[in-house]
C-alpha cells in the first residue's frame, strides 16, 4: 500500500460489491477530483462462479474503468470473517494509513451474510481507529489515530429506505461498464457456469431500474442510495433539495 491519503475509502465484502451499489457515486467523485481507494475485504473465493484469481483480475479492470487511485484486498476469509479483534485491527490499520474523510461500507442488512458483517466490521473499525488506546503493533504502531467524518452504507440486494440519494445522472454507463468487468459473475450467454441470483440478464436490468427509481424520487435521472447511523446535519434547510 502507498503512503498517500484518500478522500474516500470504499469498502466491500467482495469484489463487485462497491461497483454494483456505489459505482456511479464513485465515478462521479473521481470526476470531481477526489482521491478514492477501493478496499475489498475478501477475494470472493467462495463464489459459485469464477475463482479468486479471476475475480482479482476483474476487480483491477473495474478499478481502471472507475478511475480510482488504488484498490487493495485485505485477504479476509470469504464467508468466515468475523467482526473480531484481528479483523478490526486490519481495517483500523488501513483507515489510519489512508486517513479518509468519508468511508463507504456494505449494506446494514442484506441477503448475503457477509454484507451485514462487513458493514459492522467497517463501522466499528472507524470508531476504534479514533481511540488513542487502540494500539497497532510493529511498523504500524506509529500510525496516528484517525476517525472518518462519516460512514455511509450503500444499499445492496435488499430494498431499503435510503437516508441519502446521490445523483449519478451521466455516470450510469461507467457504472455498468465497471460491473460488466466481472465477466465471471454476471450474464454471459456463452458461459457454462452454474446460474446464480446475479448471473441473469434480468439482474442487470434490475440494477439499472433501481438507479432510475431511486433517482426519480429526488428528481434525478439516476441515483444511488445510502444509509447513515446518525442524523444528517445541515446548517440550513435550504441546503437540502
Amino acid at each position: 500500500m502507498g503512503n498517500q491519503r484518500f478522500d474516500v475509502l470504499a469498502f466491500g465484502a467482495h469484489p463487485d460489491d462497491v461497483e454494483l451499489s456505489a459505482g456511479g457515486t464513485i465515478a462521479k467523485m473521481v470526476s470531481e477530483g477526489l482521491k478514492v481507494c477501493l478496499v475489498d475485504l475478501t477475494q470472493g473465493e467462495l463464489g459459485t462462479r469464477g475463482s479468486a484469481d479471476l475475480r482479482m483480475s476483474e476487480a483491477e479492470e473495474a478499478a481502471k474503468i472507475l478511475g480510482v487511485d488504488e484498490r487493495i484486498n485485505l485477504g479476509l476469509k470469504d464467508g468466515f470473517f468475523q467482526c473480531d479483534e484481528a479483523s478490526l485491527l486490519e481495517v483500523v490499520r488501513v483507515i489510519r494509513k489512508y486517513r479518509p474523510k468519508v468511508v463507504l461500507a456494505n449494506a446494514l442488512d442484506d441477503r448475503h451474510p457477509d454484507h451485514g458483517k462487513g458493514a459492522e466490521l467497517v463501522y466499528q473499525a472507524c470508531f476504534l481507529s479514533g481511540l488513542v488506546k487502540c494500539e497497532l503493533k510493529g511498523e504500524d504502531s506509529s500510525l496516528e489515530v484517525h476517525r472518518p467524518d462519516a460512514v455511509y452504507h450503500y444499499i445492496q440486494d435488499y430494498q431499503r429506505v435510503a437516508d441519502i440519494v446521490v445523483d449519478i445522472s451521466g455516470f450510469e454507463e461507467v457504472k455498468m461498464n465497471s460491473i460488466l468487468a466481472y465477466k465471471s459473475q454476471f450474464f454471459d450467454p456463452n458461459s457454462k457456469a452454474p446460474q446464480t441470483p446475479i448471473s441473469s440478464p434480468e439482474f442487470l436490468a434490475h440494477i439499472t431500474g433501481r438507479s432510475s427509481s431511486m433517482g426519480r424520487e429526488c428528481g434525478f435521472e439516476a441515483g444511488e442510495g445510502f444509509e447513515i447511523r446518525r442524523p444528517v446535519g445541515v446548517r440550513s434547510l435550504l441546503d437540502l433539495l
